[in-house]
C-alpha cells in the first residue's frame, strides 16, 4: 500500500510481503491458500497444537461459490429472498422446535444454487420485551434452515436478516488472508526533546529495518520499522495508524452497500408469528431450562431480563446486591472496550465504588475504582497489541497472559476476559496463538488456585456499513468467537454470552452494546461470582 496516509514523519514500508524475502515473488504470482502469514512462517508449533489448529480451522472453514467470477445480478438479494415457517398453523407450546425455511435468490429473482450467505435470526415478542437468537443451517443449495427454541408463551414473530451474501464473505476471506495490513498502527520513540514515530504491525513487509517488540514470555510477535536516529528502546507509545483505503474493486463494492445487501431483512411470504401456549404444570422459574452448556440458545430475554438456559442468574437490581456480592474481592478486567463498560457500569452505579484517579489517557486505562468500606478493588487494562486505542503508553501495554501469571489467585480473585474486536483483520492463527498463550495461563492460574472465578465475555454484534464491514465484520467476529468458544470448552471458566445478549435484544446492533444490555451482561457475570445457594 502506499504510506500517503501517514504522518509526513512515520517510516513506513513499500509492499506487503511475507517475511521470508525467498518467497516474495512466489506469494505474488501463486496467491496459495493458507500460507503461512508471517511470523507464523516461524510459529514452532508442538504436535498438539498443530492439530487442533488445523481442526479449529477446518471447523470454521466457509462454503464457497462455485469458481469464477460472480455478477452482481447474480448475488444474493435479500428482498427477492424470503422465508416460511415450517407448519405455522399447528399447536405450538413452550419447550418446543420452531423450524424456518430460508430460499435466497439472486437480484433476477432467480433461485440461488449454492449456500455461504451470513444470516442471523431472533423470534420475539416486542410487547414482553421478549427474544432469543435462532440456529442457521446451510443446506448448501441456497436453502438455509433456522431453528428456534419457544421458551414463552404468546405470540412469537420470527425475524431473518441477511448479513453478508456469499459473494461479499470470498472478499472478506481475501482481505483477511492478503490484506492483514489494512488496520496499520505507530509507535512514537523519543530521546530528550528529539521525538520520531514509526509504522508497527504483526509483521511487517521487508526491506527497512526493524525493532523487533516479540514478547519474551509469550512469543507473541509485533514489530515497529527502527526510528532513523532513535533506538528501539526509546519507544514509549503504542497508537492505532488508520485504516486503509481502496481496498476493493469496482465489482467486489457492490456487494457491500448498506440499503441493498448488508444487515438487510428477509420477509416471510407468508405468516411471519406463531401462538405459543404455555406448558402445563411447570413452575415458570423453571421454564426452558436446559443442563447443556453448549444449548442453543443460551438464554433468552423476557421483560427485558435475560435468563440463561444453563444456570440461575440473579437480578442485581440495587447497588447494595453488588457490594455485599464484591466484597472483599479484587476483581480484574482485562481485554478491550467492551470489557471496560463492564468498568464503567460498576463504577457509576455502585456509590461506594470511587475510581482511583491514575491519571491514564481517556477510554486507554489502566483504570482503577477502590470501595475502602467493603475492600473492593475493580481494575481495568487492555489486551496487548494488535489494538486500536488512541495511545498506548509502552509501559502499559501489557499482554494478559503475563498479567494472569503475576496473580495469586484464590476465592476473592474475579477475573474477567474478552478479547477479539482488534483480531478481526488478522488470519485467525494469530488469533489462536493470542488465545493459545491467555489459556496456558488461565489453566496455570486455575491449578495453583482453583477457586479464582474467571469468565469469559463472548464477542458481540454491531452496527455495519460498507467501511465497517472490511474491518469489523459481525462475520469476522462470529468466526473468532467460534474458535474462542472451542479452544475454552472442558476448562473450568463461565462464559458471558453477549454475543446472544447482542443478537436477541429488540435494540440495533452496537459495537458498544447499550446500558441495558451491559446490565444483564453484568448480571449474568455476577451470578458466576456469586451464586445464589440453592
Amino acid at each position: 500500500f502506499s504510506p500517503q496516509h501517514l504522518d509526513d514523519d512515520t517510516v513506513s514500508g513499500s509492499n506487503w510481503i511475507t517475511e521470508n524475502n525467498v518467497q516474495k515473488s512466489l506469494s505474488q504470482t501463486t496467491k496459495t491458500t493458507g500460507k503461512p502469514y508471517c511470523g507464523y512462517t516461524q510459529q514452532s508449533l508442538s504436535k498438539r497444537e498443530q492439530v487442533e489448529q488445523e481442526l479449529l480451522l477446518a471447523a470454521i472453514q466457509w462454503p464457497k461459490p462455485p469458481d469464477g467470477k460472480i455478477a452482481f445480478a447474480q448475488s444474493t438479494d435479500p428482498t427477492h429472498s424470503d422465508f416460511v415457517i415450517v407448519k405455522p398453523r399447528r399447536f405450538f407450546k413452550v419447550g418446543d422446535q420452531l423450524e424456518v425455511l430460508v430460499r435466497m435468490k439472486d437480484f433476477q429473482g432467480k433461485p440461488k444454487q449454492y449456500g455461504g450467505d451470513y444470516l442471523q435470526a431472533r423470534i420475539h415478542s416486542p410487547g414482553l420485551k421478549a427474544g432469543a437468537a435462532g440456529r442457521i443451517v446451510d443446506c448448501h443449495n441456497g436453502f438455509y434452515k433456522v431453528f428456534f427454541t419457544l421458551l414463552w408463551p404468546g405470540e412469537v414473530k420470527v425475524s431473518v436478516s441477511l448479513v453478508h451474501p456469499s459473494e461479499a464473505i470470498q472478499v472478506l476471506l481475501r482481505l483477511r488472508e492478503e490484506r492483514p495490513d489494512r488496520v496499520y498502527f505507530k509507535s512514537s520513540f523519543k530521546s530528550g526533546r528529539y521525538s520520531e514515530t514509526t509504522e508497527c504491525n504483526v509483521c511487517l513487509p521487508g526491506g527497512l529495518p526493524v525493532c523487533n517488540f516479540t514478547d519474551l514470555y509469550t512469543g507473541e510477535p509485533w514489530f515497529c520499522y527502527k526510528p532513523r536516529k532513535l533506538s528501539c528502546a526509546s519507544r514509549i507509545s503504542h497508537a492505532k495508524g488508520g485504516y486503509l483505503k481502496g481496498l476493493l474493486t469496482q465489482e467486489e463494492s457492490l456487494f457491500f452497500q448498506s440499503d441493498m445487501n448488508i444487515k438487510r431483512p428477509i420477509l416471510s411470504s407468508g405468516p411471519d408469528s406463531v401462538i405459543v401456549k404455555p406448558k402445563a404444570f411447570t413452575d415458570p422459574s423453571s421454564m426452558g431450562r436446559a443442563e447443556d452448556p453448549t444449548a442453543s440458545p443460551s438464554g433468552y430475554y423476557y421483560e427485558d431480563q435475560w435468563r440463561s438456559r444453563t444456570h440461575w442468574i440473579h437480578n442485581f437490581n440495587k447497588s447494595d446486591d453488588i457490594t455485599e456480592c464484591l466484597q472483599g474481592k479484587v476483581i480484574h478486567l482485562f481485554g478491550d472496550s467492551t470489557i471496560r463498560q463492564w468498568f464503567e457500569y460498576l463504577t457509576a452505579f455502585v456509590p461506594d465504588l470511587v475510581e482511583f484517579n491514575l491519571g491514564s489517557p481517556k477510554n486507554v486505562g489502566p483504570f482503577m475504582s477502590v470501595d475502602l468500606k467493603h475492600n473492593i478493588l475493580l481494575k481495568f487494562r487492555c489486551h496487548g497489541p494488535p489494538i486500536r486505542f488512541s495511545t498506548v503508553l509502552s509501559s502499559e501495554l501489557r499482554y494478559i497472559a503475563n498479567e494472569l501469571n503475576s496473580i495469586v489467585g484464590g476465592r476473592n480473585t474475579v477475573i474477567a476476559i474478552t478479547i477479539w474486536s482488534h483480531f478481526s483483520t488478522f488470519p485467525v492463527e494469530v488469533y489462536i496463538r493470542r488465545l493459545r498463550n491467555i489459556r496456558r495461563a488461565v489453566i496455570q492460574l486455575l491449578d495453583r488456585s482453583p477457586k479464582t472465578s474467571i469468565v469469559i465475555r463472548t464477542a458481540n454484534v454491531q452496527e455495519l456499513g460498507p467501511e465497517v464491514s472490511l474491518f469489523n465484520s459481525d462475520w469476522y467476529s462470529f468466526q473468532l468467537d467460534s474458535v474462542m468458544r472451542k479452544m475454552f470448552s472442558g476448562i473450568a471458566v463461565h462464559f458471558v454470552d453477549a454475543w446472544e445478549m447482542s443478537v436477541a435484544h429488540y435494540l440495533p446492533h452496537n459495537l458498544h452494546p447499550n446500558e441495558i444490555i451491559v446490565k444483564n451482561q453484568i448480571d449474568a457475570f455476577l451470578s458466576y461470582v456469586c451464586p445464589l445457594q440453592t
